[in-house]
């Protein structure tokens, strides 16, 4: 059965491939508590696959809503500036796709709650 709903992990991205463990780490994590969700990484720049293709993917799975969340600490120029311009695109490219983008991620009260316990090291 395929998923209705998809998810976007969008980081900025990195050449280190070490770098994108973690965002990876978490889609494995949606993958196998929440198999209702079709889930891809996307990267800014510097490796792939971009917003575009994993969309692309996405809506060639037959998902009708996409969750865009962006994987950033803060909302700064990327999220602020760069994040609207491209999913402006992905409505145009994909219409009958609805398209969602979630709050800069470390801008959860959760998140912050969560990096503050381990930061004092009691996580």
């Amino acid at each position: 059965m395929t998923p209705s709903r998809g998810i976007i992990l969008f980081a900025h991205g990195s050449r280190d491939p070490l770098w994108r463990a973690p965002i990876e780490a978490v889609r494995e994590q949606i993958e196998a508590h929440s198999p209702h969700f079709a889930v891809r990484c996307a990267y800014l720049e510097l490796c792939a696959p971009d917003l575009a293709l994993a969309a692309q993917e996405l809506a060639g799975l037959g998902v009708r809503a996409i969750t865009v969340v962006p994987m950033f600490l803060g909302t700064g120029k990327h999220a602020r500036e760069d994040l609207p311009q491209l999913v402006q695109a992905l409505h145009a490219a994909h219409p009958g796709v609805q398209f969602q983008v979630q709050t800069a991620i470390g801008e959860d009260p959760r998140m912050t709650a969560l990096m503050a316990s381990i930061a004092c090291g009691t996580a």
